[in-house]
């Protein structure tokens, strides 16, 4: 079934590539970026299709207004952003673009990795405050050491395939994998990868089986001094399990691109940002030329 289209909505911000190639094929494009969820409401009505990131929240409301709406692009992988449950009651149409991003994801993950091994964000601050502290900042390398990665969809085959070439041991969890399917991967269950892993790292949608998977519990089954690193969504890690494990010693770093508040507000969540042992960054997993255009 064909679904015919004239008028699009961009409310966050996409390459003009895709603009271009959108209006190539004979249709109306309309970019309002940053718009609130009441503005959006007021707008929505006039569009067949509307184009998001991770930015623009797709709720109930905004789908009840829509009563044009034939399909939600989501420029990118995940869609928690959109109630997808409330787009099919409505018929709309929900499509995403899963491999857009694989690379840069994957790549930031590797570079996240190996900066919290070498302590590269906090040794670079130091020397711009004019310090020379080469001790304070010794790090470890990754070879021999065992990277946990959950989720080995595209994005976690990925960092996989690299980290191996660091010489790193990896065991992954994922509930559609089955053993040996996967190259330099060990696929284990869930509660085998706490224990072993010296680095974790994030590769699932946020569902409600991921909301909050590294919690307290499941960080106190951990080697004391494991890294935790989030280029997925924010809401799996359990920021304030994160920060107590943080200071407590259980967890010896995280690096952190994507969060439960975008941006950042809250007391606790800038606590933890701020901490020491903690890289931050906002939200770069897609910021490359290359995925923009993808």
């Amino acid at each position: 079934m064909s679904i015919q289209l004239k008028k699009v909505l961009i409310s966050d911000a996409v390459d003009e590539t895709c603009v271009q190639l959108l209006r190539k094929h004979g249709l109306q494009v309309v970019c309002k970026y940053k718009l609130s969820q009441d503005e959006l409401i007021k707008e929505i009505p006039h569009y067949d299709a509307l184009i998001v990131r991770s930015d623009t929240k797709v709720r109930a409301e905004v789908l009840a207004a829509a009563t044009k709406l034939r399909v939600v692009g989501r420029a990118g992988t995940g869609v928690d952003n959109i109630d997808t449950e409330a787009a099919t009651r409505r018929g709309v149409v929900v499509l995403n673009t899963p491999g857009g991003n694989s690379i840069s994801a994957c790549e930031l993950t590797c570079a996240l990795i190996t900066s919290l091994a070498r302590n590269v964000s906090q040794g670079s601050q130091s020397l711009k405050e004019g310090r020379w502290d080469r001790k304070l900042y010794t790090g470890e390398e990754l070879s021999g050491k065992t990277l946990g990665v959950l989720g080995l969809g595209r994005i976690g085959r990925e960092v996989a395939s690299r980290m191996a070439a660091f010489g790193m041991k990896i065991v992954g969890f994922d509930p559609m994998v089955t053993a040996g399917s996967i190259p330099n991967v060990e696929v284990v269950s869930l509660d085998e990868v706490w224990p072993v892993a010296d680095y974790i790292t994030v590769h699932t949608p946020l569902i409600p089986q991921t909301r909050n998977l590294i919690n307290e519990a499941n960080l106190n089954k951990c080697k004391k001094g494991v890294k935790i690193i989030n280029v997925a969504r924010g809401g799996i890690v359990d920021e304030k399990a994160l920060l107590a494990a943080v200071k407590e010693g259980v967890c010896g770093g995280a690096a952190l691109d994507v969060f439960s508040e975008e941006p950042p507000k809250s007391p606790g969540l800038l606590e933890l940002i701020r901490h020491p042992k903690v890289l931050a960054t906002p939200h770069l997993g897609a910021s490359t030329a290359e995925a923009q255009v993808s």
